[in-house]
């Protein structure tokens, strides 16, 4: 599977789809990225003249690459066309440490830490474009096909 046929069978789409690119995958974990478009609809009330990316979207950002697209691989040989995956965010635990701005570019990398009876955990963290930490946390999904 490449990682274009990856995102493809991610279950969003704009303007909810927060995955641009996948720059590696394996069996342990993913690295990806996303640029936050400037004109995304969050930033018109989220901050007054001051918008920064709600750290619920970030938080979505790093669910959608580092649990979603390695959960999609890792059921990869169950994946049909008419057998597309199911998920469902379980629980997660986050720290924010620096704000996103509109128009900035963020690489999620994600570890598994177990996968087990279809549920996905995984460590996460948020980088900015100059490698500064601005999230991290623990993840958790089911995965269903």
């Amino acid at each position: 599977m490449t990682t274009e046929e990856l995102i493809h069978l991610l279950p969003y789409q704009d303007p909810f789809l927060f995955v641009d690119e996948i720059d590696a995958i394996s069996k342990d974990g993913v690295t990806g990225s996303f640029t936050f478009n400037q004109e995304a609809f969050f930033y018109e009330g989220h901050f007054k003249n001051n918008p920064i990316t709600p750290g619920v979207i970030l938080t979505e950002c790093m669910a959608q690459i580092g649990l979603v697209c390695l959960g999609i691989y890792l059921l990869a040989d169950e994946l049909t066309s008419s057998k597309q995956p199911q998920i469902a965010l379980t629980a997660n635990q986050m720290d924010f440490y620096l704000p996103v701005l509109p128009g900035e570019k963020v690489t999620v990398v994600s570890e598994k830490e177990v996968f087990r009876f279809n549920k996905l955990k995984c460590k996460v963290k948020m980088l900015n474009s100059k490698g500064d930490l601005v999230a991290r946390g623990l993840i958790s999904g089911m995965l269903k096909v």
